[in-house]
């Protein structure tokens, strides 16, 4: 919602109080994707769709906030979260 302002002292203060809000509402999103990422693990009922899904959603929204993390770290973080159960199998004859 939009109130006037009478001068420009009163419009600056708006501004930062806006500004602050903003800042501490991207620092809360940052901090809540950033321990979604770190403990990310594959739910066990999710296929290997959902769990890339809900990965690029983490990742995406850390970038979008600046908090980016290079690529090979964060597939050795995603390859790490596999269950066992997703393993290779390798058949030696």
């Amino acid at each position: 919602m939009w109130y006037p302002c009478n001068n420009a002292k009163e419009m600056y203060d708006k501004f930062e109080v806006t500004h602050e809000e903003t800042n501490r509402v991207n620092e809360l999103k940052t901090s809540l994707l950033t321990l979604d990422y770190e403990l990310f693990k594959v739910n066990p009922s999710e296929g290997i769709k959902e769990m890339f899904h809900r990965s690029t959603d983490i990742i995406n929204g850390l970038k979008a906030l600046g908090k980016s993390n290079p690529n090979k770290k964060m597939m050795k973080k995603m390859f790490n979260s596999l269950p066992k159960s997703w393993e290779a199998k390798s058949d030696s004859h």
